[in-house]
């Protein structure tokens, strides 16, 4: 009985490889606080997700909780922040773009379903100081809570 030939094993591990590195995408942020995202019935997509800062608005995470508390928090990228700190970040996030491209920059406010609106008034106020008008608010669609 002749044996099993491997020679083609290797081609198939590479291609195999190669697939899930093209496939696989990143995670960019870690979010550190709770998302319990509303739902919503008239929402839109984003058309270009490249454009879009995220500002996350939760209470922390039970990790964290011991260290700041259970009063919602704002995270930026991957840290904590206040209010004071949201110019600083938008206009990092504009050096980061080409000249063309900052009309179109967009911040999408995700805010967890309990936090009351003087946190999100708060920041909303920190980005109309910034300049930054351009604001999208992330819900569930209701299908998708069904599905």
């Amino acid at each position: 009985m002749p044996g099993i030939s491997t020679a083609s094993l290797p081609d198939i591990v590479f291609m195999l490889l190669f697939f899930f590195m093209v496939s696989t995408t990143m995670r960019e942020v870690t979010v550190n606080v709770r998302q319990r995202l509303p739902s919503a019935t008239e929402i839109r997509k984003l058309e270009k997700r490249s454009l879009v800062s995220y500002i996350y608005i939760g209470q922390p995470r039970p990790a964290f909780q011991a260290l700041l508390g259970t009063e919602p928090r704002i995270q930026l990228n991957d840290q904590f922040a206040t209010t004071e700190d949201i110019a600083s970040f938008i206009a990092s996030e504009r050096e980061a773009r080409d000249e063309v491209e900052i009309p179109l920059m967009t911040t999408s406010l995700r805010i967890d379903n309990e936090v009351r609106m003087g946190i999100v008034d708060d920041v909303k106020q920190a980005l109309r100081r910034a300049n930054a008008l351009k604001i999208n608010y992330s819900t569930l669609s209701v299908e998708s809570i069904f599905d």
